[in-house]
């Protein structure tokens, strides 16, 4: 098929659930044309210490994505994959840091610019799309919580060291001014279809719709607008919250909602469940029957084990979607 044929996919988010639905999607990297808007709100783990140590920014969420993106096809391009995604859990100030962050840092330096940087390294990994992120301006996340507590960095909402676990989120929004990449804005224009997820709801998704001028966009794009519901609540953030108020909260920041919803039926490893239930974390609840969403139902998570990197010091999901099941629900909508 001819590039002018493709249909043009773009995935809004940032993280794990990008990087699963990426891997997914550039499977049919002969029929779609990906790109993928990341999130530059991160501010833990090796990104967040790059961050501060460097002033550049952050790498991770778009680590992740080039990644997933990347060329599998061959013994070399998966070794290069591999390095990228690779976590050193000695060596000092080495120790938590993956070589891909550390790769896309030296080229900024080299090449001057985050954007030159990020392109560089979509060549090398011979990457099935583009990765575009969200902002060129460095911010941070705001959260303002129930409880009157503010959160104001993206690492402080995910690890929910501010506020308890029954406390959600009232109010997100960005230190400092952040206008949209010109770039994003053109792919959300140009899209035929527009994904926003899979993710945690304020931190992946929203972080990206609160930057000027992305919410104007979405709302005025023609494209299909589908949204991949989260799997598990998060602790201070999400307990409670359901489907109904998944689509509520993208209806608020966005300003629309989104024509489709990818909603995971099937059950849950039990002794995975009960991990996250000892914690203080459910399943989301699908609690959606309004008209203004067409709902799609059916088995989105994956069985395998989930393999935590050594070295890796933030939490992360166990329970996570299949990329090759979520990919085809979405290529069923093209």
């Amino acid at each position: 098929m001819e590039n002018a044929e493709k249909r043009r996919v773009v995935v809004l988010g940032g993280g794990t659930g990008t990087h699963t639905l990426l891997s997914g999607l550039k499977q049919y990297g002969d029929r779609i044309d990906i790109k993928a808007i990341v999130t530059m709100t991160d501010s833990g783990g090796s990104t967040g210490r790059l961050r501060d140590e460097f002033g550049y920014l952050p790498v991770g969420d778009v680590r992740m994505a080039l990644t997933a993106l990347a060329k599998d096809t061959d013994e070399s391009s998966n070794i290069l994959r591999e390095l990228f995604l690779y976590r050193f859990d000695r060596g000092g100030e080495l120790s938590g840091h993956t070589l891909g962050n550390l790769f896309l840092v030296a080229l900024t330096d080299i090449l001057g610019s985050e954007e030159s940087a990020i392109r560089m390294a979509s060549k090398v990994l011979a990457t099935c799309g583009e990765v575009i992120p969200v902002t060129t301006d460095a911010v941070h996340l705001v959260a303002e919580y129930n409880n009157g507590a503010v959160a104001s960095s993206e690492h402080l909402i995910d690890t929910g060291e501010c506020v308890g676990r029954e406390s959600t989120i009232t109010h997100l929004t960005c230190s400092g001014h952040a206008e949209a990449n010109p770039y994003a804005l053109r792919a959300i224009s140009d899209a035929d279809v527009i994904v926003l997820g899979p993710g945690d709801i304020y931190t992946s998704i929203l972080a990206n719709c609160i930057v000027g001028g992305v919410a104007e966009a979405l709302c005025a794009s023609g494209a299909k607008l589908v949204y991949v519901a989260n799997l598990m609540s998060r602790n201070g953030q999400t307990n409670g919250m359901g489907t109904h108020e998944y689509l509520s909260e993208i209806k608020r920041y966005v300003g629309k909602f989104p024509e489709y919803m990818i909603v995971n039926t099937a059950p849950f490893r039990p002794d995975l469940l009960e991990a996250y239930r000892g914690e203080g974390e459910h399943e989301a609840l699908h609690n959606y029957s309004g008209r203004e969403t067409s709902v799609i139902e059916g088995d989105f998570v994956a069985q395998d084990d989930v393999m935590l990197a050594k070295g890796d010091v933030l939490k992360r999901s166990l329970i996570r979607h299949d990329s090759h099941k979520l990919a085809h629900a979405i290529m069923q909508l093209i």
